[in-house]
């Protein structure tokens, strides 16, 4: 190279050097991946549908997870915990959810330890199956026995006679910290559920979780559980959230319809950084094949934005 040419392609690269760097272009928002909770396919009322029916469903949906329900679950035999998982894998879901069942609101002790062990039963039933999550409930006064009843009546039931709010919410939150340490050994999660009782409010589902200064206690937001004003108190919410549940009511609700303006939710999950799993929930009255498929094909048109 002679002495020109060597000062030319100096040249040529210092400019090159010195061109401002090209600014990328913003990553396209990725959807959230879908999940199916087995309640979507029996809603106490029918007779069970099996789980492996589910997974089947969810894979030929292309649906990321499946949301156990532990009352729908055939046994609780290792072999068939088992079987659920190797169906799951084989078919390319995930089981990211096993939602149970329990009550902490009850001055009666020996009651609150039966519901305590049974959540410490089912911390080991999602460890042995996999599942990183469980849905906690907080439990409710049962001054109002049925449940029908008490969905007529909005979720709303008086305090029983002679304790406080106070009193319900130290049960709670006594009895989930007892359910912490087994939750820490077998790193499944307790997903707190805005589910009638004590989180039938943001504030009373927020006072529990701020009250345990644990990373195993996270937050199950259930879009349907709040039925007026929904959009103000799930943006509450949003920011804790570890888990949603979407609740759908194609059919006419089992018993009560939301129209939620799911584009308004997913807003508020995108406002929150929420990056978890929306499984749905489906709760209407139209069979659950045509129910299950409007719901997933609208809630991923929705999380378009």
């Amino acid at each position: 190279m002679n002495r020109r040419d060597f000062f030319q392609q100096t040249a040529l690269s210092g400019a090159a050097l010195s061109l401002p760097t090209p600014t990328p272009a913003p990553a396209a928002v990725a959807p959230y991946k879908l999940g199916l909770a087995s309640y979507s396919y029996w809603h106490f009322k029918t007779p069970k549908v099996p789980i492996e029916t589910v997974i089947d469903e969810a894979a030929r949906l292309e649906i990321e997870g499946v949301d156990i329900l532990h009352r729908q679950m055939d046994s609780e035999d290792n072999a068939y915990l088992q079987k659920l998982k190797r169906h799951a894998f084989v078919n390319g879901v995930d089981l990211i959810c096993l939602s149970i069942h329990q009550s902490f609101v009850s001055p009666d002790a020996a009651e609150r330890q039966k519901n305590i062990d049974h959540t410490l039963h089912c911390i080991e039933l999602a460890y042995k199956m996999g599942i990183p999550s469980i849905r906690l409930n907080s439990g409710r006064w049962n001054t109002i026995k049925s449940f029908d009843e008490l969905m007529a009546k909005r979720g709303i039931e008086p305090i029983l006679p002679g304790y406080t709010e106070d009193d319900g919410f130290k049960w709670c939150i006594d009895s989930i910290e007892k359910c912490l340490a087994k939750a820490a050994e077998c790193g499944v999660m307790l997903a707190l559920e805005n589910h009638w009782g004590l989180t039938s409010t943001p504030e009373g589902l927020l006072r529990i979780r701020k009250a345990i200064d644990s990373p195993w206690l996270g937050v199950l937001m259930d879009t349907g559980n709040f039925l007026e004003d929904p959009y103000t108190k799930l943006e509450k919410v949003a920011p804790v959230a570890n888990f949603v549940q979407a609740k759908t009511y194609y059919g006419g609700g089992e018993w009560y319809s939301l129209d939620l303006d799911y584009k308004r939710i997913f807003n508020i999950l995108r406002q929150a950084n929420y990056k978890g799993y929306v499984a749905l929930e489906f709760e209407g009255k139209e069979p659950a094949e045509s129910g299950v498929r409007k719901s997933i094909a609208m809630l991923r048109e929705a999380m378009k934005g």
